[in-house]
This record gives C-alpha cells, sequence and structure tokens, in this order.
C-alpha cells in the first residue's frame, strides 16, 4: 500500500512513488431507505446531501453500491450498503478513483458527543463506531479524516441495548432547530477540510456551536 504525504509546493496528497491523490471523496454514513431518513443514525447522509444542494447536485448516480455527485474532483457519496458494511464502498471508491485515504473524509453520528457539537480528526480508532471500523478494516488503516456530528441528548446516550434504539430513532421536535444548525456547520466544516485542510478546519469547527 502506498503512503501518501502533503507536497512540499501544493495542498496535494502524494505518494512514495510520486503519483498525486485524484481528487477527494466526502463520503457520509447512514442507512438507505424511507424508514431511517430523520433517524440520528443518518446524519452523515445528511451532511453530503446539504453539499450537494450547495453545488447544484443530485445524489443519483451509481458507483460501489453508493448514490455519487461531482464536483470539480470532489465526489460526494452516500454508501447504499447499510452502516456496518460501508467498508465496500470506501475501498471500491478508493481503488477506482485513485484516492488517497488521507484524502477521503467520513461524515457520521457520535452518540458521545451533544447534539451539534462537531468533532474533526486526521486519523484514530473507530471509537465502537460499527460504521467508521468497517472502512478503517477495508482500507487497512486507520489514517482517514473523520467528523464526527454530535447526536446525543442533553441527557447524554442511554445505556445498553437502549442506544441500539436510540440511535435509529429520529430527533425530538424541540431539538430540529439544533440538528439544522448542526447540519449546516458540518457542511461549512466539509468544505473548509476540502479547501484548507484538516488542520485548519479543525481549529475552526471542532467543538460545540457558538452561542
Amino acid at each position: 500500500m502506498s503512503l501518501y504525504v502533503m507536497s512540499e509546493t501544493s495542498s496535494e496528497l502524494v505518494d512514495s512513488e510520486g503519483e498525486v491523490s485524484a481528487g477527494q471523496i466526502i463520503l457520509g454514513l447512514g442507512n438507505p431507505g424511507e424508514r431511517y431518513v430523520a433517524t440520528r443514525h443518518n446524519v452523515g447522509f445528511r451532511v453530503v446531501e446539504e453539499l450537494a444542494r450547495r453545488r447544484h447536485l443530485r445524489l443519483e448516480s451509481i458507483e460501489c453500491n453508493s448514490l455519487v455527485a461531482e464536483d470539480n474532483g470532489l465526489l460526494l457519496v452516500a454508501p447504499q450498503t447499510f452502516m456496518n458494511r460501508s467498508g465496500y464502498a470506501a475501498r471500491c471508491l478508493q481503488e477506482r478513483r485513485g484516492v488517497a485515504s488521507q484524502a477521503m473524509l467520513i461524515v457520521y453520528d457520535e452518540i458521545h458527543l451533544s447534539l451539534g457539537t462537531l468533532r474533526l480528526r486526521p486519523s484514530g480508532s473507530p471509537a465502537g463506531h460499527r460504521g467508521l471500523e468497517s472502512i478503517l478494516e477495508s482500507l487497512g488503516t486507520d489514517q482517514v479524516p473523520r467528523l464526527r456530528l454530535g447526536v446525543s441528548g442533553e441527557e447524554g446516550p442511554p445505556a445498553g441495548d437502549r442506544l441500539v434504539e436510540f440511535v435509529l430513532e429520529p430527533f425530538r421536535e424541540d431539538e430540529k432547530t439544533r440538528l439544522e444548525a448542526m447540519i449546516l456547520r458540518a457542511a461549512d466544516a466539509c468544505e473548509a477540510w476540502a479547501s484548507e485542510g484538516a488542520e485548519m478546519a479543525m481549529q475552526r469547527f471542532n467543538g460545540p456551536p457558538p452561542d
């Protein structure tokens, strides 16, 4: 597997043999189907849809069992393989598109962060998230940027078996204003990651929403 590093003369990712990574991917995690559209587990899809809306694109082309839309070297992706099998789409798209793992941003829900909080990191463990775990296993590396979106209520995440039910539930009516604000702010963070890099995006967007 090639090792990718930042070019000294540009913001492009260059592998150990001097080949440039072909574009970027922003991949939002969720479950396909009407049943899951409004659930906490599908906020990754919501962010990718917002990014497509800003570019006047539709996520309607099919590639690697995913809905995709492309704009100027940026590929927006919503895998249709269900959350726990998201690794297939990530690996398939990486191989077909020649994109470095470090040029792929994974966007997904985080039950251990309060609603509205964002946390972008360039690498790390999946921390129990099955969708990200599938991707890291399929790509064979933990050097994959990820943007976590807080979906927990003020009371924190439920314990035990209730946790699975919780992420597959829709947001409460009193949470929807904060949810919509988070989706917009997360899309802004994705834009910053794509144009300015992870460090700048982390400085600007990590943490709870501004007052």
